[in-house]
């Protein structure tokens, strides 16, 4: 059964109709994409299972910046020479874990300001006042964390 239509009004009215069920049908599966999204990222692990987790997400993190920060990667390669320094010099045990845990903070730091700097570009990359003080208070929290550092091994070594 074929039904033809004679008005131009009701050829606009069959346009509005095919209009309203696509877009009606377009946001039903966009909020079902959504949905699906947001059930399938809580995952709440508890007891050994968690610990398994957490060493795999601390190896993956550890791993991309090894891999994608050129200062981290340079604070990696200084940390490294240093630490066996600090645990070969002729200093006491407690004076070599300080200087190794004064090494340790300032890749803490590094941490913490990549941290921020990948939130911050992933708001948005255009450019921002706010953006670009938490990104300088970020990189400031390295520059003193590296200066704390030289202080303790300066005074450890040679005061």
């Amino acid at each position: 059964m074929t039904t033809s239509v004679s008005s131009s009004t009701s050829d606009g009215n069959v346009i509005k109709n095919v209009i309203k069920n696509v877009t009606k049908n377009v946001t039903k599966n966009a909020t079902k994409s959504v949905t699906a999204k947001q059930t399938r990222v809580v995952v709440k692990r508890h007891g050994i299972m968690r610990l398994l987790y957490t060493c795999k997400h601390t190896f993956n993190g550890l791993k991309w910046m090894c891999r994608n920060e050129a200062a981290f990667q340079q604070e990696i390669l200084l940390f490294i020479p240093l630490t066996v320094f600090a645990c070969m010099a002729n200093i006491s045990a407690p004076q070599s874990a300080i200087l190794v845990l004064a090494l340790l903070f300032v890749l803490f730091a590094e941490l913490v300001n990549t941290a921020i700097e990948v939130v911050v570009d992933r708001i948005g990359l255009e450019f921002d006042t706010l953006s670009g003080l938490a990104k300088d208070i970020a990189s400031a929290f390295v520059f003193l964390s590296m200066l704390m550092a030289a202080i303790v091994w300066w005074v450890i070594l040679w005061a």
